[in-house]
């Protein structure tokens, strides 16, 4: 058995010979960790390491749907990310996709808002009493608020996991869970709709690198929407069980009134990205 030189402990200064300080778990600082290729050596064994908690936690996140909402109500928070953190990493990876195919999943074009989507009705009259205010056209504003709403539309996300939180807990109001339970299972379902978001993103680019309108077209903006709340439907499906323990007739239920509620939210996003959008860029 090899030992090990004595070393103080960087982190919390405890002196030991223990490959591992028996406090916080800190490692000696080796000379080749300050190099190139140390640097590269532990990104990557963060990143893709078998044993990470990131690793693990998306993988369980997409092969086992409830699998890390049921593990951080028992306790068990050791081998995974926060649902928290966990989020925001996977909002992390959304805004980076679509960046990098130029996708707007969530951004509406004011065009859009005033022609297409389910309240054009009277975003005429929104929008033309706010140009009154700026005294501007609708030439001049339209490409201000198409630019900020595409900021927004990425940052704001986690309202949408906040207000699907009141789903469940009501749906489910007799089982008495505390608030917290519920947000967990949201964040954690967001945090799935969030990478298939990215995959809606890549489609889409894929259309408009083939020809067709890509992140233009309503056609495939409705046909990706149709896709993504009856993947959703799946995915809560399989996760309703474990969670709330709900089985048959209810749980078919329970993913009826959950999927609809994902498609509501949704839109209700869009419609508040505009309202935001339209008072807060002159």
């Amino acid at each position: 058995m090899t030992e090990t030189v004595p070393w103080t402990c960087p982190t919390c200064n405890t002196v030991t010979d223990t490959p591992f300080c028996p406090v916080c778990g800190e490692e000696p600082l080796r000379t080749r960790d300050l190099t190139l290729r140390g640097f590269v050596e532990h990104t990557f064994e963060a990143f893709t390491s078998i044993d990470s908690k990131l690793v693990r936690s998306f993988r369980n996140l997409l092969a086992h749907p409830g699998l890390l909402t049921v593990a951080f109500l028992q306790g068990r928070r050791k081998p995974y990310l926060g649902p928290v953190p966990l989020f925001l990493i996977a909002n992390v990876v959304f805004f980076a996709i679509e960046s990098l195919v130029g996708g707007k999943v969530f951004t509406t074009t004011l065009d859009s808002h005033l022609h297409t989507q389910p309240w054009s009705g009277f975003a005429p009259h929104l929008v033309e009493a706010r140009l009154a205010v700026l005294h501007k056209t609708l030439e001049l504003y339209a490409p201000a608020f198409d630019q900020a709403v595409e900021v927004k539309a990425r940052s704001l996300i986690i309202f949408m996991a906040l207000f699907f939180a009141l789903v469940p807990m009501l749906v489910f109001l007799r089982r008495r869970r505390p608030l917290i339970a519920h947000a967990v299972f949201s964040l954690h379902f967001y945090s799935f709709l969030l990478l298939l978001l990215c995959v809606a993103a890549v489609v889409q680019a894929m259309v408009g690198w083939v020809g067709g309108l890509g992140f233009t077209s309503d056609g495939v903006d409705h046909f990706l929407a149709i896709s993504l709340l009856m993947a959703s439907a799946v995915y809560l499906y399989f996760s309703i069980a474990p969670v709330y323990g709900t089985r048959g007739v209810a749980r078919v239920a329970a993913t009826l009134v959950f999927t609809v509620f994902v498609g509501v939210i949704a839109l209700g996003y869009r419609f508040a990205l505009l309202l935001i959008t339209l008072y807060s860029t002159s």
